[in-house]
């Protein structure tokens, strides 16, 4: 048997391709109209998408691009080179090897003793005298002593040979510290220091009141020196008698009991070798308190004028720690007179006849001290 052949007629859609029936006029697949001619229709074209242009190169072009590519590179890198490397490389040292001898072990010499080298003494200075010099006017131009000038060059004590054109040897002064000043104790502390005291050990079946009546001291005395709460006291403690405050011996004529001699007083103004001109109208002596002083005591200002053999002397008493030098004791010849002075404290013990007062050392004499004043020649009115 022969297969059936299909005898009907067909056509493809334009636009998916689907096979159809002659006559159809649609698309059952894309639904695209079908033309409905008895003349068969050219087939459509099949719709393509939009593509991207296309570049075609040949070789030589493409070779062209590498090359101009690696031209650029290799410019750029010179560049950046000439930038950072300098244009002159020095040439490399080449280091030189060099045999270094063997240090030699030698023995290192011991360092000699050291030996105390004496400090020279400076040499003195040469002096013309010139007319109308004298000792202390050379000491005070140099700021020495006269009696350095008078020790260096063998000359006598008065000073009194001098000779015009003399050559003189003058030492170099001595600078002399200033001594501090002593600070002043308020009342409570004078008075301890000036009564003095006596160091009592309480014994057995010791009271306050039986050392009370044993020293003639106050109880009340007792225990506000001694710092004491209350009356009692135990073997073995030390109680202080201060001496100052005992009652009066009893009888006719009782004996005050006197304080211990004072301290010596520290000088403080002015320093010694200090020079007063003419023009220096008051020269004011200063020294540090030794304490509060009695009634009866005061502070004994001796003032003493040693230039030239001069026995010029003033003592004064005062109750304060500075005094006024009078103006009546400088010097009237123009010339540099050494005033020396000290102080001490003083006692009134009783009057003379007529009716000064008595005065008797109460204590340790301080430092002598020195100052240099210049005296003012007075005014001579002339003679008709």
């Amino acid at each position: 048997m022969s297969p059936e052949q299909n005898t009907k007629t067909t056509k493809l859609c334009p636009t998916c391709g689907t096979r159809l029936s002659e006559d159809a006029a649609r698309c059952l697949v894309c639904g695209t109209e079908l033309a409905t001619t008895d003349k068969p229709s050219k087939p459509a074209k099949a719709v393509q998408g939009s593509r991207l242009p296309e570049i075609t190169l040949n070789l030589p072009a493409v070779l062209g691009l590498f090359i101009l590519f690696i031209a650029i590179g290799a410019g750029l890198v010179y560049y950046a080179m000439r930038q950072t490397t300098p244009d002159t490389i020095p040439p490399t040292e080449t280091p030189t090897i060099t045999i270094t001898p063997s240090p030699t072990i030698t023995t290192t010499p011991q360092p000699p003793t050291a030996t105390n080298t004496p400090v020279p003494t400076p040499t003195p200075l040469s002096y013309k005298v010139a007319s109308g010099d004298t000792c202390s006017s050379i000491a005070f131009a140099f700021g020495v002593s006269t009696q350095s000038i008078i020790l260096l060059n063998s000359l006598p004590a008065a000073c009194d040979n001098l000779i015009i054109g003399q050559n003189l040897l003058i030492p170099h002064p001595t600078p002399t510290s200033t001594p501090q000043p002593t600070a002043t104790m308020n009342a409570e502390e004078s008075t301890r220091v000036a009564c003095g005291e006596f160091e009592y050990t309480v014994q057995e079946n010791d009271t306050l009141s039986s050392i009370s009546a044993n020293y003639a001291v106050a109880i009340v005395v007792l225990k506000e020196y001694n710092g004491l709460a209350n009356d009692t006291v135990r073997s073995g403690q030390v109680i202080k008698i201060p001496l100052c405050q005992r009652a009066a011996t009893a009888g006719p004529s009782p004996t005050p009991t006197l304080p211990p001699p004072y301290a010596a007083p520290s000088l403080l103004l002015p320093q010694d070798g200090a020079p007063f001109t003419g023009t220096d109208d008051t020269v004011t002596l200063q020294w540090a308190s030794v304490g509060t002083l009695r009634d009866n005591e005061a502070y004994a200002v001796t003032i003493v004028d040693v230039t030239g053999g001069q026995d010029r002397k003033l003592v004064d008493y005062v109750v304060d720690t500075k005094y006024n030098v009078p103006l009546s004791f400088r010097p009237t010849d123009n010339l540099p007179h050494v005033i020396r002075w000290w102080v001490l404290t003083a006692r009134q013990v009783g009057t003379d006849d007529s009716g000064n007062p008595i005065w008797e050392p109460a204590g340790a004499s301080s430092a002598q001290r020195d100052f240099i004043w210049v005296g003012v020649a007075l005014a001579v009115t002339p003679t008709p």
